[in-house]
């Protein structure tokens, strides 16, 4: 598995040193290819983080209502994402795809000859057993993680010696010339190398100037490329906390490039550039592109939704309009149980209704007052407050106190009360089928 995904990033690395001739071109060029092949899902990842930026008042809004409800708040989330056709991973996953790319980009790098060209170990052997003899290399006594590169650069210095005397022996050897604008990109930066150099001869310090610059420039792009983005994006509220991992990210990212340019080879550090480079670009024309198809989105959803809110205002005004003049149909869905319930509740209601007209003509005919409710009552307890309970005593001893009139209601006179209806009623009709029998037995 590990030698066929090495074969996908071999191939495309050799076919372009084989078009261009020239090692850091082709890798520029590869660095162009995956960004390509990436920018339909990074196209997905951008698209989903913009539309989320667009929605971040309303899931500030959901944060601020359900503060104290964590589950209710993953509920209304879940539910806003669905509206507005957002899959929070999205943008989280495509974003992980060049890691695996840079691993497997480096391990073809490291190893040129066994990773790239595929030669058998028999033959890394054979090379550094000659150039050993002819004086060209010297095995160091700590393993060497970059020596096929040092091997292959030394193949390609000595190539006709190394076709002549190895002729048959070095089956799959590629000429493999890694000098790119004067800098050998086989090698690495090194941060000291002002302290080693020989600055009377320009041709030793400047192609080391070059490459210990290349991590730095890497950096700056890193830097350059998370600045353009966040610019690019939607401004959104941000709390405290999500702004300092924002710019603790900013700091972090650039200084990891500086490190890892710094411990791997220069061509991993000009394909750092060409990505951040090509990254930049592809960023700028998404945001352009997805800002536009966004606004559109967001203006037609908003379009929808006020055009779902006229219709659903026109239904209920209609249904209280039907309501109002007895239209009103039951929906066919509706249980039996509820049906019965409603009918129940309507026979409740008509019976009280009758009874309360029955009980006022009765006190009619009988010339009695409507009942009035004492000022003593709370709820159905009559005498709450006591059955002396004056409403207006305050007002009353100051007005006593100054000499003033009372108030008309503290002197009217007190309203008798008529007897409950329960008991009035049939006492009267009580003494009513009494009274021919009186008459009788007079």
């Amino acid at each position: 598995m590990g030698e066929f995904i090495c074969k996908i990033f071999s191939w495309p690395l050799i076919k372009f040193y084989e078009l261009t001739g020239s090692y850091g071109v082709s890798i520029i060029v590869f660095a162009l290819l995956v960004n390509l092949l990436m920018t339909p899902f990074m196209a997905k990842s951008k698209k989903s983080m913009m539309h989320t930026t667009l929605i971040q008042p309303k899931i500030q809004e959901l944060q601020r209502r359900h503060e104290g409800n964590p589950q209710k708040l993953n509920q209304e989330m879940q539910k806003l994402y669905q509206e507005e056709g957002i899959n929070p991973m999205s943008g989280c996953i495509w974003s992980l795809i060049p890691f695996p790319i840079l691993i497997a980009l480096y391990s073809v790098i490291r190893q040129p000859l066994t990773r790239m060209m595929f030669v058998a170990e028999d033959v890394v052997t054979t090379l550094q057993d000659f150039f050993v003899n002819q004086g060209w290399y010297t095995v160091p006594a700590k393993t060497d993680a970059y020596v096929e590169i040092k091997l292959a650069d030394i193949a390609h210095q000595h190539w006709d010696e190394v076709q002549t005397a190895l002729a048959g022996q070095v089956d799959g050897l590629l000429n493999i010339d890694f000098g790119f604008l004067g800098l050998n990109l086989g090698q690495q930066p090194k941060w000291n190398f002002f302290m080693h150099t020989d600055w009377s001869d320009v041709a030793v310090w400047l192609p080391a100037l070059g490459l210990f610059l290349i991590p730095f420039i890497s950096a700056f792009l890193s830097w350059a490329s998370m600045k353009i983005s966040n610019m690019t994006n939607p401004s959104q509220a941000q709390n405290a906390q999500t702004e300092a991992s924002m710019k603790s990210m900013t700091l972090m990212m650039p200084l990891m490039s500086i490190w890892i340019c710094f411990v791997m080879p220069a061509a991993m550090g000009i394909y750092w550039i060409a990505n951040s480079v090509f990254g930049i670009i592809r960023d700028f024309a998404l945001t352009k592109v997805f800002k536009k198809q966004l606004d559109a989105e967001m203006a037609e959803r908003a379009a929808a939704r006020s055009e779902r809110e006229k219709e659903l205002e026109a239904k209920r005004l209609e249904t209280e309009r039907l309501k109002a003049e007895g239209k009103t149909t039951m929906n066919a869905n509706t249980s039996k149980k509820k049906i019965q319930a409603s009918e129940k509740q309507k026979q409740d209601e008509r019976k009280a209704a009758l009874d309360k007209a029955e009980r006022a003509a009765r006190r009619e005919r009988r010339g009695e007052k409507e009942y009035e409710k004492p000022a003593s009552q709370v709820g159905d307890r009559r005498y709450a407050r006591g059955r002396a309970y004056d409403p207006y005593r305050f007002s009353t001893a100051a007005a006593l106190d100054e000499g003033e009139p009372l108030p008309v209601e503290a002197v009217e006179e007190p309203v008798v009360e008529p007897v409950a209806e329960t008991v009035a009623e049939p006492v009267a009709e009580t003494v009513a089928e009494t009274a021919p029998q009186a008459e009788n037995l007079d």
